[in-house]
């Protein structure tokens, strides 16, 4: 047809695809749009998704032990170049934390986490393939480590925003995940490494991880909105949108007058709807104003946190945990070995310390799942209790001595290491604001204690012969981030907290005579609809 008619069709079927792209798009993406915190709903599929990925994450990593002889046997190396594989794996999940944080802002959770579980799985498939050592230290080391960094801390962020009264306890209990992977993983895999060799069993374990790409792509966006309707949000847009407007005009009027000028500002004067005509200066300036306000976006990392005082010392109380967290179950065995007693009975030693440390992790979320309580105190005591739990390992001298004091130790290590990173969303610490930003600086600062705290306990053991002395190290190094994590609610609330400068100024009667004034009172004159105001000025 040469005649008008109807558009051209293959634009019409372009536009049309591009709205079904668009729709699927955001029916892939879609967020849960909540009035307040759930505690519940979709948060509890988030809760089994967290608790899978702690078992192909932490899980792995702590049963990778089963592999070490087979390791040292086919690369010829000695236990502790073997021992550099974990090493570096742990040191790269902690130290990338806050690039982890940043992708998590900019592209979502879900999409970091399905990234992360590609990343590990590759990196462990990979290592089935190794002929030399140092292939171990990049795939497993560097590629596994960096995916267990993106599958783990966007988890357990994301669930601490689902949940508010319930957050300890269901994180302590999705956290779990960890402690029953060891019992399946151990048996199972050394089962299966006797049968088809420990590159096959490593295989099966990189392509078992894909698992994290499912759980992620469980994870929900959740966004918390007032209970405003949007009818009334249009229209305290529009209205917004007529007091710029009329300011502007005002402002033009101002501009092009020098002498006298009478200004009327009844809202008769000012239309009701957005199609209003103006000049083409305050049109450009308008424009710019409502686009200086869109184009303002969150931060992808919150740098104001490293000026808080009491994430500070937060993070120096984690700084300190960490090297109590690992070297006691490094060093359980050997201890027991010292003391002559069998190996079989000093390996069902580091077993009890995974099931005490099960029900302390069920056990803190119960306790500081209680209203009201200051969590941030419960877990000073757990810390105290932590550290003579770590001095008691010194004394004892016979298997059930030893196994009281690993029962004692896994609880309270489980209490500690269940909720330590939970606690980011209090108010004593950060809030549920910052926690994102917050979760990825904290967990980068442990990277140094997670890194230095093995070797160091090590290093003491191979001066003294003594295996005690690593205890020692651990215990000193729980008693100062004890006394750091004293210190996070006095400098919260009390005289180490840095005053905000509009409480000073609202402390003078003059500075808060002149915050009661507004910036300008022609949007107070819009809001009136029943009177006309004239203002005069008189020429000079």
């Amino acid at each position: 047809m040469v005649g008008g008619g109807a558009p051209p069709r293959p634009a019409e079927t372009g536009c049309s695809r591009l709205r079904m792209t668009q729709k699927t798009s955001q029916l892939c993406s879609r967020a849960n749009v909540y009035t307040q915190v759930p505690d519940g709903g979709w948060g509890w599929v988030v809760a089994v998704s967290f608790f899978f990925v702690e078992v192909f994450t932490y899980g792995i990593i702590k049963s990778f032990g089963v592999f070490f002889n087979d390791l040292m046997d086919s690369f010829n190396e000695s236990n502790s170049r073997i021992s550099w594989v974990i090493s570096i794996c742990v040191f790269v999940l902690t130290f990338t934390a806050p690039l982890s944080a940043v992708l998590s802002t900019r592209f979502g959770h879900r999409l970091v986490v399905v990234a992360g579980g590609l990343l590990v799985s590759t990196g462990m498939v990979t290592a089935s393939f190794s002929r030399k050592l140092y292939h171990m230290y990049i795939s497993i080391g560097i590629i596994s480590g960096l995916g267990f960094c993106f599958s783990f801390l966007p988890t357990v962020t994301i669930l601490s925003q689902y949940f508010d009264k319930r957050r300890s306890m269901v994180t302590a209990i999705a956290s779990t995940g960890e402690c029953f992977a060891m019992f399946a993983f151990a048996p199972a895999i050394t089962a299966l490494k006797d049968n088809i060799g420990w590159r096959y069993s490593l295989l099966f374990v990189g392509l078992l991880q894909l698992n994290i790409v499912v759980c992620g792509a469980l994870l929900r966006p959740i966004i918390i909105k007032g209970p405003g309707s949007p009818k009334a949000t249009a229209h305290e847009h529009r209205k917004e949108v007529q007091c710029m407007l009329e300011n502007e005009k005002t402002r033009t009027s101002i501009d092009s007058i020098d002498s006298g000028v009478e200004l009327t500002t009844s809202p008769k004067n000012v239309p009701s709807h957005a199609n209003i005509e103006l000049g083409p200066k305050a049109n450009m300036q308008l424009v710019k104003a409502s686009s200086k306000r869109s184009d303002k976006k969150a931060p992808l990392l919150d740098f104001s946190i490293l000026k808080d005082t009491s994430f500070i010392c937060y993070a120096l109380f984690g700084l300190f945990a960490t090297l109590g967290f690992f070297a006691p179950s490094l060093y359980i065995i050997p201890l027991a070995i010292s003391l002559g007693i069998e190996q079989d009975r000093a390996a069902f030693l580091l077993s009890t310390m995974a099931i005490a440390e099960v029900f302390g992790r069920i056990g803190a979320g119960c306790i500081f799942n209680r209203e009201p309580i200051r969590k941030i105190y419960i877990e000073l005591i757990c810390v105290i209790l932590l550290t003579v739990s770590l001095f008691a390992f010194t004394f004892a001298t016979e298997f059930w001595g030893l196994m009281s004091c690993s029962i004692f130790f896994g609880f309270m290590v489980g209490t500690v290491g269940g909720t330590h990173i939970p606690l980011l969303a209090e108010d004593d610490v950060v809030g549920i604001e910052k926690m994102s930003s917050a979760a990825g600086a904290y967990v980068f600062i442990q990277s140094i204690s997670g890194l230095a705290g093995p070797p160091l306990a090590g290093l003491l053991v191979d001066q003294s012969k003594i295996y005690s002395r690593a205890f020692y190290s651990c215990a000193a190094g729980t008693s100062v981030a004890a006394g750091c994590l004293a210190l996070v609610r006095p400098c919260k609330k009390g005289p180490c907290q840095r005053r905000p400068a509009g409480e000073a100024q609202a402390e003078n009667p003059r500075g808060k005579a002149l915050q009661d004034i507004p910036e300008d009172f022609l949007e107070m004159d819009l809001g009136k609809n029943e009177h006309k105001v004239h203002v005069t000025m008189e020429p000079v």
